[in-house]
């Protein structure tokens, strides 16, 4: 048997290739929209995708299951299960086979089965596929593609219906159907790998492992949350809902486009390399600052940049910021435009209109063009609260309950774009974070909006060193 984990950083997320060695036939499952690249790893290793498969309706990326549904000759499995809401709208479009599966169900690719397994809980449609290796002689499985149902040291988030999608009410519920479906873990063999659907870094859990796989003996030992959900009672419950990050507003709308059919892309566009004179002026484009460097972009940017580094930050920006109908312009590295044009398309943003090299910037403002900045400044140059302007915390609700500037506005920056109606105008806004990371995001997204922004770039843990200080000197 052939077994590929592919795994997305940006997005934490992980598909994985499966294949059976005798006949050449592979089974993809998780696949996110771009798929030429696991065309390319199946041929690679002497094998061609006849069947794609996904656990569940995905919130955070665009599947590429409806790209793989326009080939004749290859089998599109999706689960059955779950209310009608939840399922999958566009199922017979395209040239594909398809086949629909819930509970017990099975299916076969060579001489490798898999069962499939209904685990409700973080969506109501959630499968796992369990994968036995019958070409080499097993009759026990190698291994279970888990989804978002269980991870490494943690367990699928339940309240995205809710927190997400918005379908209030139902956070509760899926909560304790997701303990229930963990309950069938015990009765799983000990030697089972453990495939997730995502590693740590992913917005789909509170604490996911930063090892790609585990064991089913491993998580059932040291997964505490698992553990927890062996119990009776509202503990569980009350733990898997605590403390959950707020979703980015981009995940609602992957939920609707993987339900009811994500627009075809074909081959991954290729933008075209444009001049700053064909950009400036034109504020319906969205300029995506690359560069990594912040206090460059706070010093100097083409007017309503966001600040988007090439890092794992650029999603977290783009799929935070930019709507879906506005067009892109990237300022980029041109060894990292293919990359970026992948992220974007992973998350629904489609209208890319090229690309501008940086060093493009930095001629234009030497020569006069017109640039923008945001002022950076340090927790010790900062006004004293209440004092000048409207202290904004981006931080998350944990962190911010922990410690806060007194009077401070606390908004997410993942949730900033959504909730931007509660800044106030009129007056300077202040905004921070922890270490600067996403507070660079921010800032340049109010600034975009018109605020009048200053930028804390600096360590939380300053204020906090400042605060006392200023305590104790008053008592």
């Amino acid at each position: 048997m052939l077994f590929r984990q592919i795994a997305d950083p940006e997005l934490s997320q992980y598909a994985y290739l499966v294949g059976c060695q005798r006949t050449g036939e592979a089974l993809l499952i998780d696949p996110e929209r771009d798929i030429d690249r696991y065309d390319r790893l199946a041929a690679d290793e002497g094998f061609r995708i006849t069947t794609v498969a996904e656990t569940h309706i995905h919130a955070d990326y665009v599947s590429g299951l409806r790209e793989f549904a326009e080939r004749p000759g290859v089998r599109v499995v999706l689960s059955k299960a779950g209310p009608p809401e939840w399922q999958y709208a566009w199922v017979g479009q395209g040239r594909a086979e398809y086949l629909l599966v819930g509970d017990g169900d099975r299916f076969s690719i060579g001489h490798i089965d898999i069962e499939v397994r209904h685990t409700p809980g973080h969506t109501p449609e959630h499968v796992v596929f369990v994968v036995t290796d019958r070409g080499s002689g097993a009759d026990r499985p190698i291994g279970v593609a888990t989804g978002d149902f269980l991870f490494v040291g943690d367990v699928g988030r339940p309240d995205l219906l809710e927190s997400a999608a918005g379908h209030v009410g139902a956070m509760r519920p899926s909560a304790v159907q997701l303990q229930a479906s963990l309950r069938q873990v015990d009765a799983w063999p000990e030697f089972m790998q453990v495939w997730p659907g995502h590693g740590a870094g992913s917005a789909c859990g509170k604490a996911l492992g930063a090892v790609p796989m585990s064991t089913v003996g491993y998580e059932r030992r040291f997964n505490g949350v698992l553990s927890l959900a062996r119990d009776q009672g509202d503990a569980f419950v009350d733990a898997i809902l605590d403390g959950q990050p707020a979703p980015p507003p981009y995940f609602a709308r992957m939920k609707q486009v993987n339900r009811d059919g994500a627009p075809l892309i074909g081959a991954v566009p290729s933008p075209p390399r444009l001049a700053i004179a064909d950009v400036a002026g034109r504020p319906e484009l969205v300029v995506l600052d690359t560069r990594e460097d912040r206090a460059a972009f706070m010093e100097a940017h083409l007017p309503g940049s966001l600040h988007a580094p090439r890092t794992r930050q650029f999603t977290a920006a783009t799929g935070a910021y930019v709507d879906p109908g506005q067009s892109m312009v990237l300022l980029a590295e041109e060894s990292d435009v293919d990359r970026l044009v992948r992220q974007l398309l992973r998350i629904g943003l489609d209208r890319i209109e090229g690309w501008i090299a940086p060093a493009e910037l930095d001629r234009w403002r030497a020569d006069g063009g017109a640039t923008s900045s945001i002022e950076r400044i340090s927790f010790s140059q900062a006004p004293q609260p209440g004092q000048d302007g409207t202290w904004i915390d981006v931080r998350s609700a944990a962190e911010f309950a922990a410690d806060h500037v007194p009077g401070a506005l606390h908004v997410p920056q993942s949730r900033l774009a959504v909730e931007q109606a509660r800044v106030p105008r009129g007056r300077p806004v202040i905004v921070h974070c922890a270490t600067g990371g996403r507070a660079a995001l921010a800032s340049a997204f109010l600034a975009r909006l018109g605020h009048d922004v200053r930028y804390v770039d600096d360590d939380f843990a300053r204020w906090r060193a400042q605060a006392r200080q200023e305590k104790v000197g008053t008592t």
